[in-house]
């Protein structure tokens, strides 16, 4: 349902072109396809997918990353393996890694990631398996509170990859009242000019968890070294929609430099709609504006039936193949697909 709110189609969104689903998996839901074009000219794509078994809800508690190559963006992609799943135990990230987003940094390769930990839930996974939707709707709302990002790196595409440390990069806030006291997810990385690393990440608090599921904006941490660690803004949240009503939000949001100047993409959660992505931009990566639409409604470039599923008709979670420091093809989820499940998506980025 579109909000009245008034913003100007962007020569981004008008540069794309469909291309079509990719990693369509008949035993998994696939998620956050984060795409890079290796040394050896192939895309390699990092992404998220849980067994079918856990329906959607699977994504907060059953998720692991795979690695896919391909000759081409198109596809078709050969899945080489599963990089990194839960580790069990008392981790941080002991049950599942969501939401990927890849990034070649001098000679590594990084890969930040969302985690989350169920030990304390008082169920295993297996049971989870076999509960309803309704059912493990409480239990999904106490995982999403354990959300934190992590890193992984590697000397090569292919691995083998290596968490950093044992906690994760960016934590909540120890105080409820501030705006990421909830939890901390959806990590998208810059590696500054100044050499510095930037790593924006999603956040909410205590307060609009308890009262609507959580108010989402964007923050900034900032390291010496990609390993960490990483000092949050004093000035933080850095972009927020909350001044255009109380729970119109940022999601899935993915930076990028271009020509000086800093632009990121996010899903649209309110501002226009819930159909839609939205583009930003900014001098200086902390002072966010120039409000645009980055792309339209699943159904404007894909002729493609509905079924009736959640979120279905909208691309989430947008990712960009970058090629000569400029964006090549863009790389989104998508819910439907050969499966009835959900799958990537993928849509080119003209010149212009």
């Amino acid at each position: 349902m579109d909000t009245g709110i008034t913003i100007p189609l962007s020569s981004f969104a008008q540069s794309l072109t469909p291309v079509g689903r990719v990693l369509e998996d008949p035993d998994y839901h696939v998620w956050g396809c984060s795409p890079i074009y290796g040394p050896d000219g192939r895309v390699h794509v990092f992404y998220s997918r849980w067994p079918n078994a856990y329906n959607h809800g699977g994504w907060v508690a059953a998720c692991e990353i795979a690695h896919a190559v391909a000759d081409s963006p198109e596809g078709p992609y050969e899945t080489l393996g599963v990089i990194l799943k839960g580790r069990g135990g008392k981790a941080w990230d002991s049950w599942s890694i969501h939401n990927p987003t890849i990034h070649k940094v001098g000679d590594q390769y990084a890969l930040f990631y969302m985690g989350t930990d169920g030990s304390n839930l008082g169920v295993t996974l297996e049971e989870v398996m076999a509960m309803s939707e309704e059912d493990f709707d409480p239990y999904l709302h106490k995982l999403v509170n354990t959300k934190r990002v992590g890193l992984a790196l590697a000397d090569n595409l292919n691995g083998p990859w290596t968490r950093v440390g044992e906690e994760p990069c960016i934590v909540p806030s120890d105080n409820p009242l501030i705006w990421d006291s909830f939890c901390t997810s959806n990590p998208t990385y810059l590696h500054h000019p100044s050499g510095k690393h930037w790593l924006y990440y999603k956040a909410w608090d205590q307060g609009t968890a308890e009262a609507f599921n959580g108010n989402r904006k964007y923050g900034l941490a900032v390291a010496d070294q990609i390993e960490g660690p990483y000092t949050k803004l004093e000035s933080n949240p850095v972009i927020s929609f909350e001044h255009l009503g109380p729970d119109i939000q940022c999601e899935d949001g993915y930076v990028w430099m271009d020509g000086g100047r800093y632009y990121m993409i996010l899903r649209d959660m309110g501002v226009y709609n819930h159909e839609y992505g939205l583009l930003l931009s900014s001098e200086d990566g902390l002072n966010w504006g120039n409000l645009e639409i980055a792309y339209l409604n699943a159904t404007s470039y894909f002729d493609e039936a509905l079924p009736g599923l959640e979120r279905e008709g909208r691309f989430e979670r947008p990712q960009i193949l970058m090629k000569d420091a400029r964006p090549d093809y863009l790389f989104c989820a998508y819910q439907g697909g050969a499966h009835l499940t959900c799958s990537g998506v993928v849509l080119k980025i003209n010149p212009t």
